[in-house]
């Protein structure tokens, strides 16, 4: 009884957790009215409250390697205000079916195929019974250049408002009633957007309004307190600026809740990974596994693999998946594993059993409930037809890497420094990669972060899984199968034809 106290302290903490994480962000959704709408072949949402009869439209655009879940605290915040939102999926990310194309280091490349999907959004969104005929946009990162040069073409759109704003195309005098917010610690972004309000006022400072946005002259650089790329997007004084400004430029006053839901999110999913401990109680006990990996024998099957792979695959083309990278990733996680387990195998080391059923379970557990929650409230985790090949073949990679993995940090036992090292030496490996074909690989810059929280997040509740079994096969294969599918549908489609 003694040993199964914690386990059920923890399964009740969890269920607290999520239940209250739960419940607060299904809160912030009360009282709107949330429906698809399908324009053309791009997937979209419409936030609206259902006793507003006709009100400005404000379109809301994601960055690179989001989704319309990455923009929701905006899109219910400007809702709730009485706004109607369309928030939808660019080419080649979340569930939208068509690849993105073009060059994307152009702006005559795929910035144009982006600044006309938003422009049949927008025309979507004012042709809907319940939109006056005005209309703003809205865009992180990425779109925020293309919501910028969309609204110096479209004389439709009253405002424009960019959150982490980077882009070449503003003017003193355009996009009219240009709202530029960023996070606290984004130095170079704040700066570049106070450069720009000083294209209209030389002498304009941070958080002043130029100009007037009743009269179409307005623009303003304002930066939310501790924050940064990300975590922008959940700052409830960034949100409390876009739905400030558009009322300013629509001559509205607007009330309702403010939907900074990062910390609820955070509570859910941590919820998620505390159930896994007690439930990785619930699975068959494994056989005591042999010592810890010598020494001499983790620093080869490590540090090996992680110089060789970027050398081996610097003059190799590995262009063959219709996703930016994904294939070098995929073919990257494969050679770095095969090096290391074939180096592991010369050294005595084996895999031993496979609980099957305790691999699957940790994959499904990491796919189907954590991702679940993802899909729902951070980011698109559930893939179109499209992306399961995708999935698949990195899938090829993924598992013997996180074999490799598995075996070098001894199923979930070895010290905090030996895993630091093990993963750290991977993340490396990505790095130089990149150095030494930056021009083809600079994308994986954008990807290392979700490699960070993976092997955190996954990284735990496999040790949990592992030190439970005693199955290194059980928990290399669930989380290659957890690693392939979080690639998979992170990275955007593409297609350069």
């Amino acid at each position: 009884m003694r040993a199964f106290g914690p386990r059920l302290l923890a399964l009740l903490a969890g269920l607290i957790l999520c239940s209250v994480g739960v419940w607060r962000l299904e809160a912030a959704r009360s009282g709107l009215s949330i429906t698809p709408l399908e324009v053309g072949s791009t997937p979209a949402t419409v936030y609206r409250r259902a006793d507003v009869d006709k009100a400005p439209a404000v379109i809301v655009a994601h960055g690179f390697a989001g989704s319309r879940q990455l923009m929701e605290a905006y899109a219910l915040t400007l809702a709730q205000a009485g706004y109607v939102v369309v928030s939808f999926d660019f080419e080649g990310h979340g569930r939208n079916p068509a690849p993105m194309s073009g060059d994307v280091t152009r702006v005559d490349g795929t910035t144009q195929f982006l600044k006309r999907e938003i422009g049949r959004v927008t025309d979507a969104a004012l042709a809907l019974p319940f939109v006056d005929g005005r209309v703003a946009l809205l865009g992180h990162s990425m779109a925020s250049d293309i919501v910028v040069r969309r609204a110096l073409e479209d004389p439709r759109v009253a405002a424009a408002v960019t959150i982490s704003m980077f882009s070449e195309a503003v003017t003193s005098t355009a996009p009219r009633n240009l709202l530029m917010i960023t996070g606290g610690w984004e130095k170079h972004l704040r700066a570049d957007a106070l450069k720009n309000a000083r294209l209209a006022d030389p002498a304009a400072t941070e958080g002043e309004t130029i100009g007037d946005p009743a009269r179409n002259t307005g623009r303003r650089a304002v930066a939310a307190p501790d924050v940064e790329h990300v975590s922008v997007l959940y700052s409830a004084t960034a949100l409390r600026e876009a739905r400030s400004w558009l009322d300013a430029v629509f001559g509205r006053t607007s009330a309702g809740p403010v939907a900074a839901t990062g910390g609820w999110i955070a509570l859910l999913l941590a919820g998620v990974v505390v159930l896994a401990w007690p439930l990785a109680g619930l699975l068959p006990r494994g056989e005591r596994l042999a010592p810890t990996l010598p020494l001499k024998t983790f620093l080869v099957a490590t540090l090996i693999p992680a110089a060789a792979t970027p050398l081996l695959l610097s003059r190799i083309e590995t262009r063959f998946l219709p996703v930016l990278v994904a294939d070098y990733l995929a073919v990257h996680l494969f050679v770095y594993g095969a090096i290391a387990l074939a180096l592991l195998f010369w050294s005595g080391v084996r895999l031993g059993r496979v609980a099957w059923l305790s691999g699957l379970a940790l994959a499904a557990y990491g796919v189907f409930v954590f991702g679940g929650a993802m899909d729902r409230y951070v980011a698109s985790f559930m893939p179109n037809l499209a992306r399961l090949p995708i999935i698949a073949a990195i899938a090829a990679g993924a598992v013997p890497y996180m074999l490799a993995d598995s075996l070098s940090t001894d199923n979930g036992r070895a010290s905090f420094l030996r895993v630091f090292i093990a993963r750290g030496a991977f993340l490396a490996s990505l790095g130089a990669a990149v150095a030494l074909d930056f021009h083809r690989l600079f994308f994986l810059i954008i990807i290392i972060p979700v490699i960070v929280l993976f092997f955190i997040v996954f990284g735990l509740m496999g040790g949990w899984v592992g030190r439970r079994t005693m199955s290194p096969a059980a928990v290399g294969i669930g989380l290659g199968l957890t690693l392939a599918w979080s690639l998979g549908v992170t990275f955007p489609m593409f297609s350069p034809g």
